[in-house]
């Protein structure tokens, strides 16, 4: 079923107020996220190497669990290792092959700490713990069946939007700018673990930054204070730069928990550049939208991506497509100001025959002219997420 219908409600960026998150790669959300759809990928590899075909898993059920260190002044030390636990299912033999699955994702798990956590080292400050077991006999077979287009497993919805808010925009690329390696060349003293929170009332724009910083690199309490204050002056030259036409205003406040005279324990300094090492746990599903930020005031997915795997689980299929399709319709469909698109499956069902497929649309044009287009633009990409399909198993499409 395909119901399009007209949306009354205006867009984001002309309602009065917005709050948009998004958490950087060192947070440990984020981390968890990261890894977990780094092990999907692998384990994508080592199934169409080995079996010529993606057997059934999902490792989303996973979780970080902090260590514990103590920072201090020119460098501090680790005392208890982060713990990474993988869960869900995974297969690890079919007609009588198998794989090494702890290989596979420890492995995974390590490359992407390297790639991405400057100061983590994934022997030293990291353990791991795989709880990954065997599928149910029912899930299992859906991958044995010899289709195509593999068959929903699960009976689920998504959302998906676009364009991307002003406020969206500016969370999701400050942050990005923030762990660039241009920032970090200049500020090695700033850790991966960066959230930013931004809110928006009418046309001004307060945003929050927590960053953490790493404890070799600071001195003192007065060397702390003095780097955050060119961070900040940093930050609002790159937001005049690039935003300054988009908000009336922009205040930018960071690390705003600090305390100056109580040294150590009143500023936001790390061992590693993430509190994943002793101060917050991370969970798969917590943290950014397949998008990138996480929109308070819009309908968001209640499914995790990342660690799913990207040929029957909708909710990696339809959480990343709705999005694409969105996006899709907004640049080929010029009247159309915002869209929001939905698919809900029916377990068992293809993947491309969804139990419904919706979009609604704010347009200022007459509905009815350009209705039509994007009825033919969603049943377009419905027939072609074969293709989709490849680009998540290649991890080509992001998911955090």
């Amino acid at each position: 079923m395909l119901k399009v219908s007209k949306c009354n409600k205006l867009p984001m960026d002309r309602q009065p107020i917005e709050i948009v998150e998004r958490k950087g790669k060192g947070h440990p959300d984020t981390i968890t996220d990261g890894i977990m759809e780094r092990v999907a990928l692998e384990l994508n590899r080592e199934y169409l190497r080995k079996f010529g075909g993606i057997l059934h898993y999902n490792a989303d059920k996973s979780l970080l669990a902090a260590g514990v260190t103590e920072p201090q002044f020119g460098g501090g030390k680790v005392i208890e290792p982060m713990l990474i636990v993988f869960g869900d299912r995974a297969t690890v033999s079919y007609a009588g092959e198998s794989i090494d699955l702890d290989r596979v994702v420890v492995d995974a798990a390590k490359s992407w700490i390297k790639e991405n956590l400057r100061f983590v080292d994934p022997d030293e400050h990291v353990r791991y713990q795989i709880e990954l077991k065997q599928g149910s006999a029912e899930l299992t077979d859906i991958f044995r069946r010899g289709s195509k287009i593999m068959g929903a497993n699960d009976t689920s919805a998504a959302v998906g939007y676009a364009p991307l808010s002003r406020t969206e925009r500016v969370v999701l690329e400050l942050e990005k700018y923030l762990n660039s390696p241009e920032f970090k060349k200049e500020f090695e003293e700033t850790g991966e673990d960066i959230k930013v929170m931004g809110s928006r009332h009418n046309n001004h724009l307060d945003l929050t930054i927590a960053l953490a910083f790493v404890d070799r690199f600071v001195s003192n309490e007065s060397e702390y204070f003095r780097s955050k204050q060119e961070v900040l002056e940093r930050v609002n030259s790159f937001l005049r730069e690039n935003f300054a036409d988009d908000f009336d205003g922009i205040d930018v406040h960071i690390n705003t928990l600090d305390v100056e005279g109580r040294g150590v324990h009143g500023v936001y300094l790390t061992v590693l550049g993430t509190s994943a090492e002793g101060g917050d746990s991370g969970q798969v599903g917590r943290g950014n939208g397949v998008n990138g930020v996480i929109p308070l005031m819009r309908p968001r997915s209640s499914e995790a991506a990342a660690g799913k795997n990207p040929v029957s689980h909708v909710g990696k299929i339809y959480n990343a497509y709705t999005h694409e399709i969105a996006r899709k319709i907004v640049e080929e469909v010029e009247e159309v100001q915002e869209v929001y698109v939905w698919l809900l499956s029916r377990i068992g069902k293809p993947i491309n025959e969804p139990a419904l497929a919706a979009a609604e649309v704010y347009t200022e044009a007459n509905f009815e002219d350009i209705k039509g287009q994007i009825e033919e633009i969603i049943a377009s990409e419905l027939d072609n997420i074969g293709e989709f399909v490849n680009r998540l198993i290649d991890g080509m499409v992001p998911v955090y």
